[in-house]
């Protein structure tokens, strides 16, 4: 089932693209979409679809947590809101493709 969020987080692009290096070139598993867009306020707001609830809390654990605490220098502050959106339909080319 697919798994989808919104997240303000208090950073800024500099810091978001320290953690993006941090994290690598390698694709995080299960992840369809990543949408960074810039709010009004200077923070960034993630939205973010994934194939599962189960690949998007691996990949947290396995990589997006310790890419953060690099960025951040171990001095990562707490998680920020999350917004869960209740998915009734997706579609799209990255969908099509993990199904066939």
């Amino acid at each position: 089932m697919v798994y989808a969020y919104i997240q303000d987080v208090p950073i800024g692009e500099e810091l978001y693209t320290r953690i993006i290096e941090e994290l690598g070139p390698e694709p995080l598993a299960g992840s369809l979409l990543h949408l960074c867009v810039r709010r009004d306020d200077g923070g960034l707001r993630y939205i973010d679809v994934w194939e599962s609830e189960a690949h998007c809390a691996r990949a947290f654990q396995e990589r997006i947590h310790p890419a953060v605490d690099a960025a951040f220098a171990g001095a990562r502050p707490g998680e920020p809101t999350v917004e869960h959106l209740d998915v009734v339909h997706a579609t799209g080319s990255l969908l099509t493709a993990q199904s066939t």
